[in-house]
Order: structure tokens, then C-alpha cells, then sequence
């Protein structure tokens, strides 16, 4: 190549990349223009002092300064029908410009699925921005209950409690009783899991199914140092160090149609804390608010702020949760069916 060539596609190189930059710097600034003076909401589908209320608070009070414009971030409880009041606000009411995030209980999405007619999404539309915990569940019961064990639990009736039909409390009960042989009698209808622990305190139910083992080490640690509540078995995830004593849901599969079941029943509480915007967000919104909250995840002053107030942080990318879920919507309907029917009230 000659000089004058070599000159000529320097300069070409030059102006692409200014080129690609100046490109790059706007749409930046186009984003910091937009949230700047904004607020993001962040919508709970359940009651305040919930996990679910509690991992959104930790995460506003970090999350802001790494979304481009430095947006105010606030969270509101949006409570009914175990979360799928909200998923409904999220898919026909809230604003798509990227001023929303909203979070709800794993099984959310998975209710049209189910066939649930109250369910008014079409979930494989959300976009998921993440997740904070790739959530372990147990069931577990009272010192007062006397059961020692799950095999006990297996041959002794046991009064458990639980939230509103379509929430995971209800559905994992229900999958302990109808898939792995627990002697459960299911009383649902309270308003979450705060609920329920106060309710096991005065002596109207004996335990709880579906609970998340980060909730279980943060706001029930006393109950669980003092023995007044003990873990019977690991109903989700890989099986974890700390729960090695006890029996994993896993132990029970015993066909290939077993393993896609327990897959759908157990196996979505990996999405333990997903985010997810409403449908048509713009693509670089959604992009600043995917890489905000990963940037969040691993702020040093956020992840000191999430020990202190006993909360895990096992984080997942948007893209990922986004893939899981389209995965458990292509469950075999044979598989869903089955599920319904184990999980139905």
C-alpha cells in the first residue's frame, strides 16, 4: 500500500471511530437527558416488610447513581392476588418510556401459563432488567409443631400457612403435599410471609412452605438460632453447604417427567428477586437500566448495606432471567397440566 493509501485509510479509521463515538456519546447523553429529574418507580407486588419490599428498598438507595441522569428512585406496594395485580398494572398500565421496574413473587409469570384468567400478561412480553437472588426456598415448622424431621412430616399432619392461591407459598405447600408426600392441611389467605411467621407465633399454624432461605437467615434468624423454627427440606436450587442435613427436592424425582415438574414448581424460585418493565421500553432505556443494575450489584457501599440488613446477593443478568423464562413457558402442556393440578387450591 502506498503513502498516500496508508494516509487515506488512516483518516477513514479516524473519522469511523469519531464517527462511532460521537454516535455512542449521544445516545449517552440522549439517556442522561431523559431520567434526569425523573423518578424511577420500582413497584412491589406485596405488602411492606416482605422480601420482596425490603431487597427494593436496599437496591433505590443505590441503583440512581449509575442510571445516566442520576434519577430519584422510589418504591410503591401495589398488594392483590399474590402479586398478579401488578404483573396486570406492569402489562396494560404503566408508562413504557423506562420510569417503571416492578417485582413480584417467581410464580407471577408463570399464571397464564397455568390458566389462571385473572393473569392478564403475557409474560415472555416483560423485559427483565434482573435479578438480586438466585433464591433457595425451604419448608420448615415450629418447635411447638414437635416434627423433627420431613419423613415425620410425611406420616404427621401438619397445619401450614400460607398467602393467596396463585403466590408461592400456596403452590409449594401444595407441591410438598400432592408431589412429595407431606401430610399437609393448607390455610391460605394471609398477606405474606411477615403474616404467617406471626401467625405460627400464636399457634395457628405450625409452619410454612416456599420460604426463601435468604428471608429465613435475615428476618426469621432469631426464630431459626433459638430452634423455634426448623427446616425440613430444600425445595430449590443446587443443594447448598448449609442445608446438607436435610433432604433436597431432587431426592424424589424419580422419571424424566418428574424432573421437568419439579423443574416448574421448585426450580423457578431461582428467580428469587427478578425486575422486570413493561412491555415496548425503549431498547436504550432498557439497555442503561440492565447495565445500572448490574453496576449496582457489585457498588461496594450497596453490597455493605445489603449485609447489614441480612440480605443475600446471588445476581443475575436481565438477558439470563430472560431466557429462563422463555424456557418455562416451553414446558410440555402435559407438564403444565400436571403442575396445575398438584399446585391447585
Amino acid at each position: 500500500m502506498n503513502s498516500i493509501l496508508k494516509n487515506t485509510y488512516a483518516v477513514s479509521l479516524l473519522a469511523a471511530a469519531l464517527t462511532t463515538g460521537s454516535i455512542t456519546t449521544a445516545r449517552a447523553d440522549a439517556i442522561a437527558d431523559f431520567y434526569r429529574g425523573k423518578t424511577v418507580n420500582v413497584v412491589v407486588g406485596h405488602e411492606s416488610g416482605t422480601g420482596f419490599d425490603i431487597y427494593s428498598r436496599v437496591l433505590i438507595r443505590h441503583m440512581g447513581k449509575y442510571i445516566p441522569g442520576n434519577p430519584t428512585m422510589i418504591v410503591q406496594n401495589m398488594i392483590g392476588a399474590s402479586g398478579v395485580v401488578s404483573g396486570n398494572w406492569l402489562y396494560s398500565v404503566a408508562p413504557r418510556d423506562g420510569t417503571v421496574m416492578a417485582t413480584f413473587a417467581q410464580t407471577v409469570p408463570l399464571e397464564p401459563l397455568y390458566g389462571n384468567q385473572q393473569a392478564r400478561y403475557d409474560a415472555a412480553k416483560f423485559v427483565w432488567i434482573g435479578n438480586m437472588e438466585s433464591s433457595l426456598a425451604i419448608c420448615g415448622v415450629t418447635r411447638a409443631s414437635g416434627v423433627q424431621s420431613f419423613a415425620e412430616l410425611q406420616q404427621r399432619e401438619i397445619v401450614m400457612g400460607a398467602t393467596g392461591p396463585t403466590g408461592p407459598l400456596v403452590k409449594s405447600a401444595l407441591a410438598v403435599k400432592n408431589v412429595l408426600g407431606g401430610n399437609l392441611k393448607v390455610i391460605a389467605g394471609y398477606k405474606g410471609s411477615a403474616d404467617v411467621k406471626l401467625a405460627m407465633s400464636r399457634g395457628e399454624v405450625a409452619g410454612i412452605c416456599g420460604l426463601p432461605w435468604s428471608t429465613v437467615k435475615s428476618f426469621w434468624r432469631q426464630e431459626l438460632e433459638s430452634g423455634e423454627f426448623r427446616p425440613l427440606i430444600q425445595l430449590s436450587g443446587e443443594k447448598t453447604p448449609e442445608l446438607a442435613k436435610l433432604p433436597h427436592y431432587t431426592d424424589f424425582i424419580k422419571t424424566s417427567n418428574d424432573k421437568q415438574l419439579f423443574g416448574l414448581i421448585f426450580g423457578v424460585q431461582a428467580l428469587g428477586r427478578v425486575y422486570a418493565s413493561p412491555p415496548e421500553t425503549p431498547v436504550d432505556r432498557v439497555t442503561a437500566l440492565r447495565k445500572a443494575f448490574m453496576d449496582t450489584m457489585k457498588d461496594k457501599d450497596f453490597l455493605a448495606d445489603a449485609e447489614k440488613t441480612d440480605i443475600d446477593i446471588i445476581p443475575m443478568e436481565g438477558e439470563l432471567v430472560a431466557k429462563m423464562w422463555t424456557e418455562f413457558a416451553s414446558t410440555p402442556p402435559a407438564i403444565v397440566a400436571r403442575a396445575k393440578a398438584v399446585t391447585a387450591p
